[in-house]
């Protein structure tokens, strides 16, 4: 990474502004502002996310904001209502509110003496969802958007449920929006009244699992938020970014190819990070691109990015599976347009235990998988850390149903999404399946290179699922998530199947059995030609990006995972992450700021492979923050459980001020699984 020191255009800082709202709530805001904006107005660039920009992602903001301010903008880092310092309540994602007040910022920020009128929106995760969101508001002020690890459809694509399957990640999330929720505003920002926000918070915070479990359809609430009901209502140009190794990605080739306004695509190695911080690597001169695609839009001036390829993507070479990679090797490739008219569908016919081109005999083949296929798997979402990819997949290959091809005797390039289709039958109202697409080396090692799950509820509708007659035939499709892979000669690929993957998704509610159908199976792979055009294709600056954050890490804490199995046969998978070895937070100082801050998760996946409904889910948080004599301290605890009928979660909220307890929260709740 390249750290400027100096910009075309020196940077003032404003640690905190309020924005008023047209209820008279007020949000706070930090900005970075070139020195004689006022005299010689900018365009402004807008993240609007509920992080917590005093504290939480001061890390991030800093290098990134200060860079745009630096290049002739006013950056803006807004916090949601109800977090930070913030007025007002946060009581889920993306609600009418968020969006109004989104609309009202962007209207005030282009009123301001340092703004031209014309402002831009980026963010990352919820900052990325709520651009494209804000966007289909079409507020005037808004002339272009970058949304970086987005999705456009909250039901299919986001970290609640996946192909109708409840993803743990649900859990995980919400163990983490109910801990960051319930933190307090900083007393040096908002004064006395700092306790009273406080507790206002706490007493009203909703445990945000809960309501997200009792939405386990695609219905009205998922379709709020969700900008793919109507693309047509997004007026302004999109730049979508996305990583491989991320799990958003689906959603940038679905907007270029839904959207009607200027767009491009980019899809990099990486994981849940920005672009110029990408892990896997290469990491690209990302803070430029953004620059270029700014510079285009809100200033009108000719930087060349739109006459390049509507879609960028990196194309991954065939590697050794291992659980994490500083880089994966590959090279950039594009397409004019998307869907691109040179992608061609080569079909493999499923047979008994083959792939190949021709159809071969037809057979029926049964599929049970242990409750513990899909510990190879790595995370849902990878945020570019030791042992968040997936591993050697032959642990689970063994458990599952595998179909595999003879060694290629050519090269095989895939660019979009494989697609499967099965019939099958099951011995349960509700099952799932599970497909995963495997590059098998001649040495015998199994690389994940995508994978799709489908809860067969599901298999016409996540509207109006209907559960399976058992014993009942039935013709399913399922597509795998979107990729970019190149098979080398010599290696085979391999689909294999399973009913179970934990702990990624909750399983079915008892065991499964699968009879499957080989005559009509058929997996499609979107087959890209070499294209001569991707040797002249501009290159990528180096990273680049403003000094980083002065801080000092006061307590050493990074990552820790195990795998254990008992003597009765339950598998617990345990995550330990920035906690000190003797159990505390790790912390870290912020000297402008004057600051200690840290925040501590464990997390811990229980399951016996013969008993689905012996699996646990447990999250635990601690956040710690400290200045001189004030401090406070966070400690949230949620556990999920089910039986046949219902899901059952239990969560503990306690809140510190010093050693004294300041409140504390109970919850519990029975929820209908409502075939899950």
């Amino acid at each position: 990474m390249r750290i400027l020191e100096t910009f075309p255009f020196a940077v003032r800082e404003i640690e905190n502004c309020w924005i008023p709202m047209p209820d008279g709530a007020r949000l706070a805001a930090r900005i970075w502002l070139p020195e004689n904006a006022t005299s010689r107005p900018v365009p402004a660039v807008v993240e609007y996310i509920p992080y917590r920009k005093r504290d939480r992602t001061r890390w991030r903001d800093e290098p990134i904001h200060r860079y745009f301010a630096g290049h002739g903008y006013a950056a803006v880092r807004i916090d949601l209502r109800g977090a930070g310092e913030s007025d007002g309540l946060l009581l889920d994602e993306y609600l009418d509110q968020e969006l109004d007040d989104g609309v009202a910022a962007i209207r005030w920020i282009a009123s301001q003496p340092w703004c031209t009128g014309v402002v831009g929106m980026m963010g990352k995760s919820w900052g990325g969802f709520n651009a494209l969101q804000v966007a289909a508001r079409r507020p005037p002020e808004l002339a272009a958007i970058l949304t970086v690890c987005s999705t456009d459809d909250r039901y299919t694509d986001d970290a609640h449920y996946m192909g109708g399957c409840l993803l743990n990640e649900n859990l995980l999330w919400g163990s983490a929006l109910l801990t960051i929720n319930a933190q307090p505003p900083d007393p040096e920002l908002v004064g006395d009244r700092w306790r009273d926000m406080w507790r206002e918070r706490l007493e009203e915070c909703p445990l945000f699992v809960e309501q997200w479990l009792r939405h386990p359809h695609r219905d009205d609430y998922w379709k709020h938020g969700s900008v793919c009901e109507d693309y047509d209502r997004i007026a302004c140009p999109v730049f979508a970014v996305g990583g491989w190794a991320d799990a958003y990605t689906n959603a940038v080739p679905r907007l270029l190819a839904g959207l009607s306004v200027p767009r491009k695509g980019l899809v990099g190695p990486w994981a849940h990070l920005y672009p110029h911080e990408g892990v896997p690597g290469p990491a690209v001169g990302f803070l430029q691109e953004a620059v270029r695609w700014w510079d285009h839009w809100l200033k009108g001036a000719d930087t060349g990015i739109m006459d390049e390829p509507m879609y960028r993507v990196w194309m991954h070479e065939s590697v050794a599976p291992r659980t994490y990679y500083d880089t994966r090797p590959g090279r950039w490739v594009s397409e004019r347009a998307w869907p691109s008219p040179q992608i061609e569908p080569v079909r493999f016919y499923l047979g008994e235990g083959t792939l190949s081109a021709e159809r071969p005999p037809p057979a029926t083949l049964s599929l049970s998988s242990p409750e513990t296929t899909g510990t190879a798997g790595g995370r849902w979402c990878s945020f570019g850390v030791e042992g968040d990819l997936p591993g050697d997949q032959r642990p689970d290959d063994a458990r599952s149903l595998v179909f595999e091809s003879e060694p290629l005797k050519d090269r095989l390039e895939i660019l979009g999404a494989p697609k499967l289709t099965v019939t099958l039958s099951a011995n349960r109202p509700v099952a799932m399946l599970v497909a995963r697409l495997n590059d098998v080396a001649p040495d015998g090692a199994v690389t994940r290179v995508t994978y799709g799950v489908l809860n067969l509820t599901h298999r016409d509708s996540h509207e109006r699922p209907s559960p399976l007659e058992p014993g009942t035939r039935c013709v399913v499709e399922l597509a795998l998530n979107d990729i970019a892979y190149a098979f080398p000669p010599g290696h085979r690929i391999r689909l294999a199947l399973s009913t179970a993957y934990w702990p990624m998704v909750w399983p079915a509610p008892a065991r499964v059995r699968l009879s499957v159908e080989t005559a009509a199976g058929e997996l499609t792979l979107p087959v890209r030609p070499t294209n001569s055009g991707d040797e002249r294709l501009r290159p990528f600056e180096p990273p680049e990006s403003a000094p980083p954050l002065d801080h000092t890490d006061l307590e050493d804490g990074g990552i820790r995972r195990t795998v254990g199995e008992d003597a009765h046969g339950f598998v617990t998978i345990t995550t330990v992450l920035d906690r000190t070895a003797t159990g505390g937070v790790a912390l870290s100082h912020v000297k402008a700021i004057d600051l200690a801050f840290g925040h501590g998760v464990i997390e811990r996946y229980r399951i016996h492979p013969g008993d689905p409904l012996s699996a646990r889910a447990e999250v635990s948080h601690e956040v710690v923050a400290r200045r001189g004599a004030w401090s406070i301290k966070i400690q949230t605890s949620t556990v999920l459980t089910g039986s046949a009928q219902a899901f059952q979660v239990e969560a503990v909220l306690r809140a510190f001020e010093g050693e004294e307890i300041f409140c504390e929260r109970r919850w519990s709740a029975e929820i209908p699984r409502n075939l899950l």
